[in-house]
């Protein structure tokens, strides 16, 4: 049975696949939603054109709102 943070996360998820953002793709890892691997590219003709940012989300509670580690 799904928790409502797992349901949130998954339409999330279908929502950012539907209409993925610019300059980023994130994703959760594997089959555990409460894993998620992003990459941000740093924008066109600024210090950072040809940049990535590498990070991984570790969502550690079914608090949406609690507990949540980035690690960059």
């Amino acid at each position: 049975m799904l928790t409502p943070t797992r349901k949130r996360l998954m339409r999330d998820f279908k929502r950012l696949q539907q209409d993925p953002p610019t300059g980023i793709n994130v994703a959760p890892q594997d089959n555990n939603i409460m894993l998620w691997n992003a990459v941000i590219f740093g924008p066109d003709e600024t210090p950072w054109d040809g940049g990535e940012l590498i990070l991984a989300l570790h969502l550690l509670s079914e608090n949406i709102c609690e507990d949540e580690q980035l690690y960059v």
